[in-house]
Parts: C-alpha cells; structure tokens; sequence
C-alpha cells in the first residue's frame, strides 16, 4: 500500500483534496467516485521528483495509431470511453503518451467530449485526428473514425520511414568521407609541410590550399565547428520562421535531382490520403480542406487550400483551383473532377494516394542509383586532391635533381 495526495472537485464545483492509502492511482480514483468526486489529478507522496525536458517529449506515430486501433476495439465491443481510456493507461508503455490518456481521462470525467479533451494536447493529438474524432462522435461511428485515423497515421509513417531510410546509406558516406578529410588535413599534410619546409622554394597552388586548410583545421578548429553550429541553428531558425518557411518549402520543390520531384510526390500523397480520410469520416468539407492544408507539410499545399476553399465558398469545385496550383499535376486535377462528378470523392483521393506512394517509392530507388556514382566521384576527388597536392612538390624536386 502507498499513500497518494489527489485533488478533486464535486458535482457542485467546490475542491477537495487530501492523502489515500491505496495500492494504485486507479484504486484511488475508484475510491473518490464512489464518494462522488471527480478526480483531478493523483500522485505518490513519496515519490522522486523527475527531472523531464519538454522538448524531448514526443510520441510517435506508430504509438499513436496503436492506441486509436485500440480504442477502436474497445469501444466496438462495447465497453464504455471511459472505461476504454482506464484500460489504455494500464497497457500504454509511452510515459509521454501515459501522461496525456490520463490528463483526457479526466476531462472525459469532468463532461468534457473525448474530442474536446483531445483537442487540449496538441502536440500529441493533431487537427487531423481531433476532427476526425469529432465527426465520429457526432456520426455515431467513433470506432470506423479511430480505424481511419490509425490507417493514416501507419501510412504515414510507413511513407517517412521510406524516406529516411533511402538517405541512410548516403549520409553515412558523406560523413564518412568528410571524417576521412579532416583525418587527412589534419594529421597528413603537417607531416608533408614539415619536410616541404626543409626543401625550401614557393609550394606549388594547390599544395598552399591544402596546407591553409591544415592551419584551419588544426589551429581553429573552435572556430570551424563553432561556425558550422551557428550556421545550422540559424538555418533551423530560419526554416521555422514564418518568413522562412515559406521559400524553403518552395526551393525543396525546385531542388534537381529527383529531389524536388519526391518532395512534389511525397506532398501530393499525404494530401490525398489526408483528404480522403476526413471526407470518409464525414468531416464538413471546408474544415477537411482547412485540415489538410495545415497538415499538408509544404507551403505550397496550404496555398492551393486557400484557393480551393475560397472557390467551394463560391459554389465552385475543388478541382478548378487545383488545376491552378503548380504543386498538383494534372492528373491529380483530373481524378479530383471525376471524384466531384460521381459522388466518390474519397475513393478517388485514395486512389492518387495509392499511385503516388508507389511513385515515391519508385523515385527514391531511382535517386539512389544517382547519388551513389556521384558520391563515389565526390570522395574520390576529395582524397585525390589531397594526395596531388602533397606529391606535387616531390615531383619538382625531382624534375630539378634531373
């Protein structure tokens, strides 16, 4: 048994608080509704204090999209939100995520809708997955809305990981190659200096660079990685800013390479499945459009949004604006009116989906293929031009012992 400290409220609004003897939060809890009171929060009176940085608070998506499948189960056989939200704070292993079933918990207690409750943690539960939770909610079908919402997430985060494991292998060539460099003009070219300076005469140009960058190297190096992390952390600034985000968000469009083109894909993918997914939930149009702009992970998207709720406002379609926004091709367009026309707007969203997570797939195999030659060249020139570098000297001592 443990003591534990909680604070509460009744149903006329006035606050209690005190100590329970108890052998868990949740027998604790079930004690103080049995004398009527609304539990606000529980916690060990002898526990540590932890010491918990915000910014490492996250939740991952394959963790969320669990929960919302097992909510989904729990309420489809029956059992009520309330009871459903007791059990997932057992069986959740996400301390993050742990903390936020029980803070939602307890506003479900108080009266507040699960939706509602949702919508007080953002970093956790995004518009996505508040809206849809919403419409389900007022639908009657919350289980089919949860199932959607766990689709997407899964798929979501299948497309990403797609993503970041095809640049694994070349960042892990490009840092190599960079280490092997430093190791080079570090340690390499002081040795060759040394015995350069015993010969004497004017070093030839590309032996001066190689030997400026050893001086750099070796005798500011503080400066050399302090600048690199100025340059990064106001680069990330930079890219969150309000002003930045934007021209950043248009220049990966524009990058060659097939990058500026799976950038395209990858966007025009989360778009259609995003859509799809809160029209088949029975979200209102113009809030669907308005979600998906904001979730849409590129600027471009949240601008097309705004030309295409502006034209539904009018009594237009969706695909007219789209027709007009760079970042959709015109097949897309195309399926969109089609969609309009037969009724089967969703199905249609599902479909670009489809096609354009297999082209993502498709780019990323291709882009691989390209980047490995050029990163072969990149290194090879690297480490040539250290090796010239530091030879070419030799070579004229030699051709004056000729």
């Amino acid at each position: 048994m443990s003591t534990y400290v909680f604070k509460a409220i009744d149903h006329t609004g006035s606050r209690a608080h005190g100590e329970v003897e108890a052998e868990s939060p949740q027998a604790v809890s079930y004690q103080l509704k049995q004398r009527g009171l609304i539990v606000l929060d529980v916690a060990d009176k002898h526990a540590s204090p932890r010491i918990e940085l915000s910014f490492m608070k996250r939740v991952k998506p394959t963790e969320l999209a669990i929960f919302s499948r097992q909510l989904s189960t729990m309420i489809s056989s029956g059992m009520s939100i309330l009871r459903s939200l007791y059990v997932l704070e057992e069986q959740t292993e996400s301390p993050y995520l742990k903390e936020t079933i029980v803070a939602v918990r307890k506003d479900v207690e108080a009266g507040l809708s699960l939706s509602d409750s949702m919508a007080k943690h953002p970093k956790v539960f995004n518009p996505l997955f508040v809206a849809m939770t919403q419409a389900g909610e007022l639908g009657g079908v919350l289980e089919e809305a949860l199932v959607r919402v766990a689709d997407q997430l899964q798929k979501d985060a299948a497309l990403r990981r797609q993503i970041k494991s095809a640049m694994i292998y070349p960042t892990v060539v490009i840092v190599f190659a960079v280490g092997v460099m430093m190791a080079l003009v570090a340690f390499l070219v002081p040795v060759f200096e040394s015995v350069f300076k015993q010969f004497g005469g004017k070093l030839p140009a590309l032996t001066q660079v190689s030997v400026l960058l050893s001086t750099i190297v070796t005798g500011y190096w503080w400066a050399l990685f302090g600048g690199t992390a100025i340059v990064i952390i106001a680069f990330l600034k930079w890219k969150k800013s309000s002003w930045g985000r934007p021209q950043w968000d248009h220049f990966r469009l524009r990058v060659p390479m097939k990058i500026g083109t799976i950038v395209q894909q990858v966007a025009v993918a989360r778009w259609s499945r995003t859509l799809a997914s809160l029209t088949g939930a029975g979200v209102p149009l113009l809030q669907a459009l308005d979600i998906t702009g904001r979730t849409g992970g590129n600027v471009a998207v949240e601008e097309a949004m705004d030309g295409v709720i502006n034209s539904v406002k009018r009594g237009g379609t969706i695909a007219a604006p789209l027709a007009q926004a760079p970042i959709f091709p015109v097949m897309v367009t195309h399926m969109v009116g089609v969609g309009e026309e037969t009724g089967a707007l969703d199905t249609m969203l599902d479909r670009v989906a489809e096609f354009y997570e297999e082209q993502v797939e498709a780019s990323v195999k291709a882009l691989t293929s390209i980047l490995e030659p050029i990163m072969i060249i990149v290194i090879g020139s690297m480490v040539g031009f250290i090796v010239i570098s530091m030879y070419l000297p030799l070579f004229e001592v030699y051709n004056h012992i000729q």
